[in-house]
């Protein structure tokens, strides 16, 4: 059994689906890592935490790795080419797609107000934008980013496309229009989803 801490509506929601796709039991706590004591585990007081017989992950993006490599699912294998083109593409979505909306959010409503720039979000708009066609560029020819088998990227591109969705950074790539549609309707995102809406 594992224990996921994390608030709703945050990048909790790619650990949750994962949990879900490999079809593991959990415990999902809606918290910050912060308070009651969690901040012993999770020193920065924010993210993801994910409780491993007692030790602590962090980080979304190495959680659901660590859970693709433990499960041997959802993940090619460490050493391979088609696992170094997997890292590549978690990377490039990290870098292009998760760093432009979190920066849209932290001038948007998080950093104190007179260090906001309304501005930025333009130029994170057309960066947005411009790494979709970038993106489909790269993407296989099947339903997923790597092509007919569902890895670790899809879980990070499927988010950030939502988070776009409600960020209103629009999405361009009439492909992309279409994958978010086919990666929503899967019955573990679907789970995943009502899970963290729960009170």
């Amino acid at each position: 059994m594992y224990t996921v801490i994390g608030t709703a509506g945050s990048r909790v929601m790619r650990v949750l689906w994962m949990l879900e796709e490999l079809g593991q039991p959990y415990d999902h706590v809606k918290a910050h890592p912060q308070p009651d004591g969690v901040a012993e585990i999770a020193p920065a007081g924010k993210g993801t935490v994910l409780i491993v017989d007692g030790t602590p992950v962090s980080d979304t993006t190495a959680i659901i790795q660590y859970l693709a490599d433990r499960h041997g699912a959802l993940t090619h294998k460490a050493g391979t080419l088609p696992r170094a083109r997997q890292d590549g593409l978690t990377q490039f979505l990290l870098d292009e797609f998760d760093a432009a909306l979190w920066m849209a959010a932290r001038h948007s409503y998080i950093l104190p107000e007179e260090l906001r720039l309304s501005g930025i979000r333009n130029t994170l708009r057309w960066e947005f934008e411009h790494s979709q066609r970038v993106l489909v560029s790269r993407m296989g020819e099947g339903d997923f980013v790597m092509g007919d088998a569902m890895t670790v990227p899809d879980l990070i591109l499927t988010h950030c496309l939502t988070w776009a969705l409600s960020a209103k950074f629009p999405i361009v790539e009439h492909r992309l229009t279409g994958y978010l549609a086919r990666m929503r309707a899967r019955p573990a995102w679907g789970r995943a989803a009502a899970h963290e809406a729960q009170d």
